[in-house]
């Protein structure tokens, strides 16, 4: 067996061999005796790569275990996830679903033998946008109201008939009947233009203005007709009935007016209660008894 101070004594000769081998050139070199060397990593260098790989084999046990067990929670199958399921038409969600974020949908509907129920906390709101992403129609449905927002609002019938619509210019109401059912009936601030004015059967048609004047115009005749009540017109101030082209004719089989004054009696005759109806020159009519004549300077005309 070699020892340290043979390796180094053989390791000086071929120190001196290699110098005199530069000097002269030809003579064969000199050569160290092979001696075999171990390949590999040990020590603590070993120790730390196994521990390495013991760490990465239980982090890929972890990830897998975890997988599954996601997998098993969502309920992961071949057609989707849970109560959502992948169909040819679309999308399919069974029961109760929770959004949280904008949904983007072409097309939302339930079930043939369900209702779709969206519900919210607060408000849901439903947009309707235009090709530069502005919002062209809104809907708010909220605690305290629900609101519309658009360019205009149409309500229409199984049929496609329109029964109301609204915009900025008109509100149209389509159906045959417009029915108020609040007690004090239908108010309107500003004009109203309609063909006909019809109560409820057995209902009694009161149009009023407790603090204004109300005012009917049209321009081919107003008719205001009764078949089974009568017809009454009361004010505070005055009533004024004017045809500028034309007559304003009274046809009834009676034509009372009870309240007209009487003028002064000028002098005594058997009238046996007759009266005839006077007018004065400013119109003003009042009675006075049978043939006592018509007095344009009676006191009932002043």
């Amino acid at each position: 067996m070699m020892t340290v101070r043979d390796k180094t004594a053989i390791r000086f000769t071929c120190e001196q061999e290699m110098v005199r081998e530069e000097r002269e050139p030809g003579t064969p070199p000199c050569r160290e005796p092979h001696y075999p060397c171990r390949v590999g990593i040990y020590g603590w260098r070993k120790r730390c790569l196994y521990f390495l790989v013991l760490l990465l084999m239980i982090i890929l046990v972890v990830n897998l275990a975890l997988t599954i067990w996601i997998l098993k929670v969502m309920h992961f199958t071949i057609d989707g996830m849970g109560h959502l399921r992948i169909t040819d038409s679309g999308l399919r969600l069974e029961g109760d679903s929770e959004f949280l974020h904008p949904l983007y949908a072409k097309e939302i509907r339930s079930r043939l033998d369900s209702a779709l129920l969206v519900q919210s906390a607060r408000n849901v709101t439903v947009n309707a946008r235009d090709e530069e992403g502005r919002v062209a129609g809104q809907l708010v449905v909220g605690s305290q109201a629900v609101e519309a927002r658009g360019k205009r609002f149409e309500v229409n019938s199984n049929n496609d008939r329109l029964l109301f619509s609204a915009d900025e210019s008109e509100v149209v109401v389509g159906a045959d009947r417009l029915r108020v059912l609040g007690a004090e009936g239908a108010i309107f601030e500003h004009s109203v233009q309609t063909p006909q004015i019809r109560a409820e059967p057995f209902k009694h048609l009161r149009l009023e203005s407790p603090t204004r004047s109300l005012l009917m115009d049209a321009p081919r005749g107003i008719a205001i007709e009764a078949d089974a009540g009568d017809v009454s017109v009361s004010c505070r101030l005055g009533l004024l009935l004017e045809a500028r082209e034309g007559a304003i004719t009274l046809d009834a089989e009676n034509v009372r007016m009870p309240s007209l004054p009487r003028g002064a009696r000028d002098k005594p005759g058997p009238t046996q209660g007759l009266m005839e109806v006077c007018v004065c020159p400013s119109g003003r009519l009042y009675l006075a008894e049978a043939g006592q004549g018509c007095l344009a300077f009676s006191s009932a005309c002043e």
